[in-house]
């Protein structure tokens, strides 16, 4: 069944508002601590590994909100 393109927008909004929430209850978007000794993942793969998070868990808290 097709939503209403208010509705859609609004579950956007709402999923959204939810990803804030948790990432920031999580730390999921601190910034990284000082470099420690020893081996250490580059800063830019932790980036690309970061955002392909988040844009998961957007993808979750989209399809909770629509109860898919």
């Amino acid at each position: 069944m097709d939503q209403p393109a208010n509705l859609a927008r609004r579950n956007e909004d709402i999923a959204l508002d939810l990803l804030k929430f948790i990432a920031t209850t999580a730390n999921v978007a601190r910034t990284p601590a000082a470099a420690t000794v020893g081996f250490a993942v580059s800063a830019s793969a932790k980036g690309e590994d970061l955002v392909g998070h988040l844009l998961e868990l957007y993808t979750r808290c989209l399809h909770t909100v629509e109860g898919k």
